[in-house]
């Protein structure tokens, strides 16, 4: 199955802050931009970073096995390998997470690999794989 990319636009209150996290922590590359805004190429998504004065992420959570899940989040489902890979690089630049990579459902249906982490703008993200991607919906 074929995957139509999305377009996701998120407010941020530091547009320099945000876009050299982004652009060299995340290592996005960069596409289109003016002053208040970016285009990110977000594992073949389109994600927007836009400049909003005094934005403030209002993230709650809750509790997911045993672990406090931001709410809202948002994030992609990556291939195994590249979960771990990602994963591999935001440890060596010292990103601060809410919840480290983790296995959920080891040897069950669904298991997948899941972290979070927010931006410097209080954004949360949760990037994931499926150890068996046509697990994605199972039940």
């Amino acid at each position: 199955m074929a995957l139509t990319p999305f377009h996701l636009a998120i407010p941020v209150h530091d547009s320099k802050l945000c876009r050299d996290f982004y652009t060299n922590t995340l290592n996005f590359k960069e596409g289109r931009s003016s002053d208040h805004w970016v285009d990110y190429d977000f594992f073949g998504h389109q994600l927007v970073i836009h400049y909003k004065e005094n934005h403030r992420s209002d993230v709650t959570s809750n509790p997911v096995d045993g672990k406090e899940v931001p709410i809202p989040h948002f994030g992609v489902v990556l291939e195994w390998t590249q979960f771990h890979t990602f994963a591999d690089l935001l440890k060596s630049k010292d990103i601060h997470f809410i919840i480290e990579p983790y296995i959920r459902f080891e040897g069950l249906i669904g298991e997948q690999a899941t972290m979070f982490f927010k931006d410097p703008s209080g954004n949360a993200l949760e990037f994931k794989a499926f150890k068996d991607m046509s697990q994605l919906f199972t039940k």
